[in-house]
């Protein structure tokens, strides 16, 4: 309710705005939407979010520092409204979503005057249905959902952007690489602006290495050694405890988290949000999930169930209890992802002076094949609503974002956040913290740059490798053979189908489900919606492939 009545209390200030007759009319929609959606939740108003980039800040912002005295342009040259998903980040005592140095920062460079409405997190896609249903509209809405890009392109509710970029966003074009834009383009135009995840992958295996040195084994490469690791610390007591309470390995129910390593060495690309993930057989794309591959993936991973390695309650692993497993000590092996290493293994290693971890090769399979899934390349999408008259100014000031303001609004202020000591950028954690809000502006148009990236993450701890990490999964990402926006089809089926994969693949695990299991998914798969997908999946492989051989 508190972030209802923020948000109530953004448009009401936004009134006194000398904006025109437009935002006014927008702003009173918008407290019309509110009103109706009130504080409903639903399921699919929840966003990832990127732990270790974008986590909720922390602390309070002292009166009189340099961030608090920033002013905005005296005069500005036109007027924008951006819906945008700010995470539900906090913000030091007297700044929000539309008072804050960072917000002032782009307004000063672009001469556009921005009002940021950010609906409560809880029921985000609820309210941009509502907006999108309304008569008055935003200038830009962000989501991270493909299928609701996907749906108002149908719709012709959002605006093609392919000539209003090349006219007024060169920046921008050049800013993203090549299949970032594929990945917005419908019907042979551009709609929506990329933003870039910060690694286009995730997992990455670690161990407990002063495990394996008291139990005198080697870090494990192939499936069969890491099956032997797995094996003795679950049964050959590796904490000198003298009791039975360790495994051997964890993972999580949802979508199978934590487990595309082992998925990679039988040569599968494990979708990891909906149906991402598809392999080329013979000519044509198949979804990961339903390959001869992924059967015999599952049926390792039952193996570990069956023997007892794999956590015999996994089922009920929330992220909260996943985590606890690694800091308490319970388990000496888990898929982490890059930045663990500065949370739940950091985290045991303070409660257990003895704890050591290290990084793993991914686990080779008998045909030599290894890897991790490809992440979403996306992490969210920027479109102008078809109504909007201040297309321009919107790409102004994404360009601005993705170019020339794009360092100080992902590492902070210089002098604030992070300071030069002999050349090298030292990050202050607890700044940082208390400006993670900017993630909210930078997240809407990220070109992602990896120079960038290794000054921040690097100045935030080289001992934490996260950097090393992102280099590590992009060098063993299993890429995805399909690299077109999303279909129709995805956004009709993609949700009921994740939760059938869900559910039979648990239950292959566990071995609820024996025999022809896998089988029997396969067929319900294609039967419930699956066809379709493929269908509409191999006419953009076959368009893509026919446009390569026209290439000069």
């Amino acid at each position: 309710m508190q972030k209802q009545r923020m948000f109530n209390q953004t448009i009401k200030r936004h009134l006194s705005r000398t904006a025109g007759r437009r935002l006014l009319l927008i702003c009173l929609c918008f407290i019309a939407i509110s009103a109706l959606a009130g504080c409903k939740e639903s399921p699919s108003g929840s966003m990832t979010q990127q732990a270790g980039s974008q986590g909720s800040s922390s602390g309070g912002m002292q009166a009189g520092s340099s961030s608090s005295v920033r002013t905005p342009p005296s005069s500005m040259e036109s007027a924008v409204s951006f819906v945008v998903f700010d995470a539900s980040r906090t913000f030091p005592e007297g700044l929000d979503d539309n008072h804050n140095p960072y917000l002032e920062y782009i307004e000063r460079h672009t001469g556009v005057d921005i009002t940021i409405i950010a609906p409560p997190y809880s029921s985000y896609q609820e309210k941009l249905n509502l907006i999108m249903a309304s008569d008055a509209q935003p200038d830009l809405i962000n989501t991270s959902d493909p299928a609701w890009v996907s749906r108002f392109v149908e719709e012709e509710a959002l605006m093609p952007l392919g000539e209003l970029l090349e006219q007024y966003g060169s920046e921008l074009l050049e800013a993203f690489p090549k299949e970032a834009w594929d990945a917005v383009t419908f019907n042979g135009d551009i709609y929506a602006v990329p933003s870039l995840a910060e690694v286009s992958g995730n997992e990455v295996m670690y161990a407990r290495k002063d495990w394996l040195d008291a139990l005198g084994l080697d870090p494990p490469v192939t499936l069969e050694e890491y099956y032997e690791v797995m094996r003795a610390f679950t049964y050959d007591d590796p904490d000198g405890n003298g009791r039975d309470d360790t495994w051997g390995i964890t993972i999580m129910p949802a979508g199978l988290s934590r487990t595309a390593p082992f998925f990679g060495a039988f040569g599968v690309p494990r979708s990891v949000n909906g149906i991402t993930q598809w392999k080329e057989v013979d000519g044509e794309l198949v979804y990961s999930g339903i390959l001869p591959e992924t059967k015999e993936a599952l049926s390792f991973l039952a193996k570990l169930y069956g023997d007892g390695m794999l956590d015999r309650e996994f089922i009920l692993n929330k992220n909260s209890t996943f985590i606890n497993k690694i800091v308490n000590g319970s388990v000496g092996m888990f898929s982490a992802t890059w930045f663990d290493t500065r949370g739940p293994i950091l985290d045991n290693m303070n409660k257990d002076p003895n704890a050591q971890w290290i990084r793993l090769p991914y686990p080779v399979g008998e045909e030599g094949q290894s890897g991790t899934a490809e992440r979403d390349l996306l992490q969210s999408y920027s479109v102008i609503p078809a109504r909007s008259a201040n297309a321009k100014e919107v790409i102004k000031v994404l360009s601005f974002i993705a170019g020339d303001g794009y360092r100080d609004l992902k590492l902070g202020f210089q002098g604030e956040v992070w300071h030069l000591e002999d050349g090298v950028m030292v990050t202050d954690e607890g700044k940082h913290n208390e400006h993670i809000y900017r993630g909210t502006l930078h997240a809407i148009a990220d070109p992602n740059d990896p120079a960038v990236r290794k000054e921040r993450l690097d100045s935030l701890g080289k001992q934490y490798e996260m950097n090393d990490n992102v280099e590590y999964v992009l060098a063993h990402v299993l890429r995805s053979d399909f690299r077109g926006p999303p279909t129709p089809s995805m956004g009709r089926y993609g949700t009921k189908l994740q939760k059938l994969e869900d559910e039979a693949f648990t239950q292959i695990i566990m071995g609820i489900s024996q025999g022809n299991a896998f089988d029997e998914f396969v067929k319900q798969w294609i039967r419930e919606g699956g066809w379709e997908i493929s269908n509409e999946v191999n006419a953009w492989f076959r368009d893509s492939k026919a446009w390569e051989g026209q290439r000069p």
